[in-house]
């Protein structure tokens, strides 16, 4: 997983991170680039998702604010998955 997160990085001109717990699922690494590109890695725990980090030299941001969330380049794609779940909206797919 660690290389995983510095491929990305390396990718994207470096990049920073979150981590968000998602139930039994684990832990999401939410990776944004310093190019605006951004994905994501699913970790079985908190603990591996961290280290991962740690290991690719992820700098991890505490929470995803209006700041972090400014740095995230969106898409076609995005925006109609974004407007296809509002509530009342067109269904997805």
């Amino acid at each position: 997983m660690a290389k995983r997160i510095a491929a990305f990085a390396k990718r994207h001109g470096g990049a920073q991170g979150h981590l968000e717990y998602v139930g039994r699922a684990g832990t999401r690494i939410v990776l944004v680039g310093e190019d605006g590109d951004w994905g994501d890695l699913v970790a079985p725990t908190h603990t591996v998702a961290k280290s991962a980090a740690r290991k690719a030299g992820l700098t991890l941001r505490a929470s995803f604010d209006g700041e972090f969330a400014a740095k995230v380049r969106t898409g076609p794609y995005e925006w109609r998955r974004m407007a296809g779940i509002q509530v009342g909206g067109r269904a997805n797919g």
